[in-house]
């Protein structure tokens, strides 16, 4: 009977593995203590809008794993795939840019994302994760690697290496993607339906087709 069972994608965090959960946690918040993180906590469940425009319509999450539907009032509203939109969301809402900045916040949340189950991806995941506003310096972006290398090791991960990747300034960005562009137009016919939707609107998306 299917009352019997989870839904596809999700797991019970059974009694005798629960201190797992415990000690990462444990460990996730006062590491951000120490490094003058408070915790936030945001709702479930958003308005779809805020996800399209957060996290990118032409990301594969907006376009194939969203948890989208209306309420009662014929709202779309959206479960939360990941956890910055919300976050933003909030500091603009209550109007946080106005106290003492740079304001850091750290959460531990549930998402959801519809995709195909294999070891390792949830439909229902948590994740830990820290957002920093107010700072324009590459000293922050220094502080939020360090956090989360320090969190890696302090739970006992061993043989880290930090690899510094970057998609680029507005400016370079542009003009990479009008070279790649450049680059993909005599291959347009062999590009995906989904890819073929990229091509104008983001192009660097295109590198995230499996």
């Amino acid at each position: 009977m299917l009352i019997t069972k989870a839904p596809k994608g999700t797991e019970d965090l059974l009694p005798q593995d629960s201190y797992k959960w415990q000690y990462l946690e444990k460990n996730f918040k006062e590491i951000c203590d120490n490094f003058g993180y408070k915790e936030i906590r945001v709702p479930t469940f958003e308005h779809t809008e805020l996800f399209e425009r957060g996290v990118g319509d032409t990301t594969d999450v907006v376009e194939k794993q969203m948890y989208t539907f209306n309420d009662k009032g014929g709202r779309s509203v959206t479960l939360r795939p990941e956890g910055t939109a919300s976050v933003a969301r909030s500091y603009l809402q209550n109007n946080l840019y106005a106290g003492i900045l740079p304001l850091k916040m750290w959460y531990n949340v549930p998402c959801f994302r519809y995709e195909n189950k294999q070891k390792g991806r949830l439909r229902e995941f948590h994740q830990f994760g820290i957002e920093a506003f107010g700072s324009k310096g590459p000293a922050i972006d220094a502080e939020v690697v360090t956090l989360g290398y320090t969190f890696l090791t302090q739970v006992g991960l061993c043989d880290l290496s930090v690899n510094i990747n970057s998609i680029g300034c507005p400016e370079c960005r542009k003009k990479y993607s009008e070279a790649l562009r450049d680059f993909l137009r005599p291959k347009y016919d062999q590009l995906c339906e989904t890819c073929k939707g990229r091509f104008e609107r983001n192009p660097i998306r295109i590198l995230d087709c499996k």
